[in-house]
């Protein structure tokens, strides 16, 4: 049989416990000053419970190397300055005043430790409000871990609350300095509902800027800026209200003035019951608007333990769904009804619309007539492009739209370039936003039967140039044809598809591969079409190589203008192809130094 064990409780090192606090759970000392708005706004919260004419203030007055917060709330006992004050994990707002939980900022149970980040002793003098008669009660604690508790009956509190006195640690005296303590009061508590100051100063600043309303939209237009350059430091492009009541969230969301990158995530503001909880809650709103910066005050959303950032629940995801839908619902509006404002917005954060679109037909239709493309007509938008072309072809990557652009363009055949991000996804989701829309990706099929044909009996005097021609390039998987096509300049155009490059890819390893996988992959064997070289008959320099006597010369003529055509494609090289150019630069060149040279030589 077991015998029973006696139990024993933890023992913690408090200097050991404030470095853990100092140096991982919090960012910065600067949160002491937050502990204590935050231990007096609650206090103030728990007796206005009880008595809801109970005065409200927070008050905070500085001296050199010294801090003193008095607050008129609730106040504690001394049974309870045992209980709550000295023991740590264990927070006064689980155990009372449950109704009224709601209304408080902390939850931890930390409280007052934090303030041993900053400060080597803390004195706190209180009488509890809960009792008519109540002493005065005296709580001195130093960072070395000790405390010890007494009653003053000859110095009581006229009124019930609690004053909390700091005095500095040895290094921190710059964090009880009048400017900072007064500019970390401000940042904090400015929402708070209660009369905080500084040294006599006020440092609220209510309502907030997004609840005031204003006899002209500009005015507060130039408020919200105003707010927007000191709070984040630059003027924002537009500001979209995010009053979301069934989310418990209040504030406004500024529209950046440049565009930014996607995976910038954003630094938003966001304050619980009026206290600023975070400056950077990356995770307040979609990854999809990057382009916004927020603030929001909130009763709703749960802190972590640091009371720094926000715990990801089922209510945060609630709370970023609904301001998503916020920010959606500004700009199906502009859409709608300011048709100039959209304009500028997209202008500089066309991308941010498009990540969304991709995933929101509704957004994509609204949006479809404002969001720009890059075409062959120009920048504009699909539905402009498809209201001038039977047929939206598109092209995956920027190097095949600028390989066929400007033959495109001069043939009449439309494409979109849908190399950019997320811009092939939208023109493919083109005919269910828009019916009837036929779209299709390029191919080289296409291309070639936009260029002019050549007349069949100039092609039948120029067969034995087009033999020599396609038998030079048959080693590179490459077909030629000949056409007519403008701008004349151009002498051959290069095309080629994903089907095309696969396929070369495929022969590429069969070739060098052993026989039983070299087998393997000529089963593989697709039916696409290789890539192709069209020559163009109005160039006088193709004609000039047709009619060349030298079949030799023909081939090293043809080697030089595919060489230049797949620069002019700006697709990477592959090494047979760099071959080919280095072999027919020096081919050309020998020739034209040594016309009667034969042009076997270096082959």
């Amino acid at each position: 049989m077991t015998a029973e064990q006696t139990p024993h409780t933890f023992q913690v090192d408090l200097r050991g416990l404030v470095d853990l606090l100092s140096h991982h759970l919090y960012s910065s000392p600067k949160v002491y000053l937050r502990e204590l708005l935050q231990n007096g706004v609650d206090a103030v919260t728990a007796r206005r419970a009880g008595d809801p004419d109970a005065p409200g203030r927070v008050h905070l007055r500085t001296a050199p190397g010294a801090l003193t917060v008095e607050d008129s709330g609730i106040g504690l006992t001394e049974p309870e300055v045992h209980e709550l004050l000295a023991t740590i994990g264990r927070s006064s707002k689980r155990q009372t005043l449950e109704s009224v939980r709601s209304g408080f900022l902390g939850q931890f149970g930390i409280g007052l430790l934090a303030c041993f980040v900053v400060a080597g002793t803390v004195r706190v003098v209180s009488r509890s409000a809960r009792t008519p008669d109540a002493p005065t009660v005296e709580w001195t604690a130093h960072d070395d871990g000790s405390y010890r508790v007494r009653t003053l009956p000859d110095h009581p509190r006229e009124e019930p609350g609690t004053t909390v006195h700091l005095t500095a640690r040895p290094g921190t005296e710059e964090w009880f300095g009048p400017e900072r303590v007064a500019a970390l009061a401000r940042d904090f508590g400015s929402l708070l509902p209660y009369d905080v100051r500084v040294d006599g100063v006020a440092v609220t600043d209510r309502p907030p800027v997004w609840e005031r309303r204003q006899p002209i939209p500009a005015a507060r237009q130039a408020d919200l800026a105003r707010y927007c350059r000191e709070r984040f430091g630059f003027t924002p492009l537009d500001a979209v209200d995010l009053d979301v009541p069934a989310a418990g969230v209040r504030g406004v969301a500024f529209v950046l003035p440049g565009a930014v990158s996607p995976a910038q995530r954003g630094g938003h503001r966001v304050h619980l019951k009026g206290m600023l909880l975070s400056e950077r809650a990356d995770e307040l709103l979609p990854d999809w608007a990057f382009f916004v910066r927020c603030v929001i005050d909130t009763d709703t959303l749960r802190p972590t333990a640091s009371r720094e950032t926000l715990y990801e629940d089922d209510t945060l995801a609630a709370v970023r769904d609904a301001l998503g839908d916020r920010i959606r619902g500004w700009m199906t509006d502009l859409a709608a009804a300011d048709p100039d404002r959209l304009a500028r917005f997209l202008a500089v954060h066309h991308l941010g619309v498009k990540t969304l679109a991709r995933h929101d037909p509704d957004l994509l239709r609204v949006m479809l007539p404002w969001l720009p493309f890059e075409t062959t007509d120009g920048r504009m938008s699909l539905e402009e492009f498809a209201l001038r072309h039977p047929t939206v072809h598109f092209t995956r990557t920027v190097e095949e739209f600028r390989q066929v652009a400007a033959i495109a363009g001069a043939q009449g055949l439309g494409v979109v370039n849908g190399g950019y991000t997320y811009d092939a996804e939208l023109v493919e989701q083109l005919p269910r936003v828009r019916p009837g829309t036929p779209v299709a990706e390029l191919d080289a099929d296409t291309v070639t039967a936009h260029l002019d044909t050549v007349d069949p009996d100039t092609e039948l005097v120029l067969a034995g140039f087009l033999s020599a021609a396609r038998g030079t390039l048959e080693p590179l998987g490459c077909d030629v044809a000949l056409r007519t096509f403008h701008p004349v300049s151009v002498p051959a155009l290069h095309l080629d598809d994903r089907a095309a490059r696969h396929e070369r890819a495929r022969e590429d390893e069969q070739d060098q591969a052993d026989d039983l996988w070299a087998g393997i992959l000529g089963s593989l064997r697709g039916g696409a079409p290789r890539a192709r070289l069209v020559l163009n008959h109005a160039n006088p320099l193709v004609r000039t190589i047709s009619a060349l006597p030298s079949r030799e010369l023909v081939g090293t003529a043809v080697e030089a203008l595919y060489g230049q055509a797949l620069l002019m494609s700006q697709r990477p090289l592959r090494p047979a192809d760099s071959a080919l150019l280095n072999r027919s630069f020096l081919d050309l060149l020998r020739w034209a130094t040594h016309p009667h040279a034969g042009q076997g030589e270096g082959r």
